[in-house]
């Protein structure tokens, strides 16, 4: 048995989920399970959430959040700590189920950045899973220390993005 590798998908670019999506539609290809987790993202109507509904149950979306935060760092809703809180310990568990191949911790890098959740706590989790599991942490603002212990990360760097020329979010192509 292979041990699993730590992948980190990173930076202000466009992609980052996106990729992992792909990870998980080729993981399902080859046989696997697939799993991802979104600890922001909270809308059931995406294209993504549409799509993994047809894969199930070789691959599985669960979306734990509230939508985007939108706040100063340090100043969060007891309804946000909270909702964070229960989202780990729920990524916990799957985490250490060891049903899946691959589980992609969607927008991790954020929480771990707006210091709601701990980075070495995470860390912790990550030396401690199933050897065969494959993890995948999306997220701006990656922390050195998760770089460090990482096999793969990947910097999407935006050049140019659509919005700033007034383009609002596009059916297919962001949802």
């Amino acid at each position: 048995m292979e041990n699993g590798l730590i992948l980190i998908h990173t930076g202000n670019g466009k992609g980052k989920t996106t990729a992992a999506l792909g990870l998980c539609f080729r993981a399902v290809g080859q046989g696997m399970k697939a799993l991802m987790l979104s600890f922001i993202k909270s809308s059931q109507k995406t294209g993504e959430m549409r799509a993994a509904k047809l894969l199930e149950p070789d691959f599985k979306m669960v979306l734990m959040g509230q939508g985007f935060i939108k706040t100063q760092k340090g100043h969060f809703s007891e309804e946000t700590i909270k909702n964070v809180k229960e989202s780990w310990e729920y990524a916990k568990k799957e985490i250490f189920s060891d049903e899946y191949d691959l589980i992609v911790l969607d927008e991790i890098n954020h929480l771990i950045d707006y210091g709601l959740l701990d980075v070495e706590d995470v860390i912790g989790v990550i030396q401690n899973k199933p050897k065969r599991l494959n993890l995948v942490l999306t997220g701006r603002n990656a922390k050195s220390q998760l770089i460090d212990i990482a096999d793969l990360v990947t910097e999407m760097k935006e050049i140019k993005h659509h919005y700033k020329n007034g383009i609002k979010a596009r059916k297919g192509i962001e949802f």
